[in-house]
């Protein structure tokens, strides 16, 4: 059903006009008691199996949003109702921005995916804050705030741009997100580089701890698919050095050379961060690296072309305790949370792990880490003798 009307309605539509389109009728329905209440029951099933803890923190299951679709914490109770267990906002920046001009969205139908410029378009920090400070949740649903660096800030002083958000918005955050892994906002992936990384990320965590003393907030770095494996292993080391308490992986690519993309090749060429089923393959390579790397030390957050049960239980398997969504909602529809659930629940009570816990890096193998730890001894043997 929901294929026809993409089909017939929003496929003939600007692809961001498709967005504040369904954004909207998404806000309606969650204001009226009854309609939600059916909807939440019709599209957000509970499963006992699938209940998770991770970040310190208890979710209906492992199924979150990634960060892009609610920049402004404007439907968070919505995205619950359509069977989000947690909902990643932002990416919030310092300072209110209005993004880069239009045209900065594109469907590749073809390769079920999309390519986005959009540049952190958002209210601002002060604002987001101020509707999380209000807002009376409907459902219980953890929400995530994933913090960027403002355009018109320099690299230089992109720190204190971070601290800002931080400070403003971690009183209502239960977890935190640096994102340093946009392709589109100049410079920002040149702070995933560990020198750049390591000093943003410790201001981050003691402004968050400053903020909220009562209560320690969870920190997580994003980065990309882009980073070359080493990069990724001097990421994951660094996160485990900080006490960092987790890692998303991955954004979206720059890439477009070797993921076999189909579509118009004038529209394959637009400039931006390139998501969905293209990203599947080096997201998962990204996440098995990491935990190989880093095992259960820290939470690993599986994202990038997972768009069926199969794809969220392969990153379970590959050491993912969480797993995010995006583009493939816009293909797949309203039924897709459920549909991911369902399948979650049904691969589980046929695997051989009791819990979803169990489960979590089992297909990481005994090679994985010995080449992992390998690759340690030899950074550290090289590290002696430079």
């Amino acid at each position: 059903m929901y294929k026809i009307f993409f089909n017939l309605v929003f496929r003939r539509m600007d692809p961001e006009q498709a967005h504040h389109l369904a954004f909207r009728w998404i806000r309606l329905a969650v204001r009226i008691p009854v309609l939600r209440t059916f909807l939440a029951a019709a599209l957000a099933p509970r499963f006992k199996e699938l209940r998770t803890e991770a970040l310190g923190l208890r979710m209906h299951g492992p199924f979150g949003l990634a960060a892009g679709f609610d920049k402004n914490a404007v439907a968070v109770d919505g995205m619950s109702m359509l069977g989000f267990d947690h909902v990643e906002i932002g990416t919030v920046t310092g300072e209110p921005q209005p993004g880069n001009p239009k045209k900065r969205l594109f469907r590749l139908v073809a390769d079920r995916a999309l390519i986005n410029r959009m540049g952190f378009n958002n209210d601002g920090s002060l604002a987001v804050a101020a509707r999380l400070a209000s807002r009376t949740p409907v459902f219980r649903t953890v929400v995530g705030v994933n913090i960027g660096k403002t355009k018109v800030v320099p690299e230089e002083e992109a720190v204190g741009d971070y601290v800002k958000s931080a400070e403003r918005l971690a009183p209502y955050a239960d977890y935190l997100v640096v994102n340093v892994s946009s392709p589109n906002t100049p410079g920002l992936r040149n702070l995933q580089a560990t020198e750049a990384l390591r000093p943003l990320l410790s201001a981050v965590r003691e402004a968050a701890d400053r903020v909220v003393p009562g209560r320690r907030v969870p920190l997580l770095v994003k980065i990309a698919p882009d980073l070359a494996d080493e990069d990724v292993d001097a990421v994951a080391d660094l996160a485990v050095e900080l006490g960092l308490d987790g890692i998303i992986a991955t954004n979206t690519t720059i890439a477009r050379e070797g993921l076999g993309l189909r579509s118009d090749p004038a529209l394959v060429g637009e400039t931006g961060g390139l998501s969905g089923a293209p990203l599947k393959e080096r997201s998962l390579q990204v996440l098995r690296r990491l935990y190989a790397r880093v095992g259960d030390r820290i939470t690993l957050v599986g994202v990038g072309g997972i768009e069926n049960a199969e794809d969220a239980w392969q990153r379970i398997l590959a050491g993912a305790t969480l797993v995010q969504g995006y583009s493939a909602f816009i293909y797949q529809g309203p039924f897709w949370g459920r549909a991911i659930h369902k399948g979650l629940a049904a691969r589980l009570r046929t695997s051989p792990y009791a819990t979803l816990a169990d489960a979590v890096g089992a297909d990481v193998t005994k090679a994985d880490v010995t080449t992992a730890d390998m690759n340690n001894a030899d950074a550290r043997k090289a590290g002696k003798t430079a």
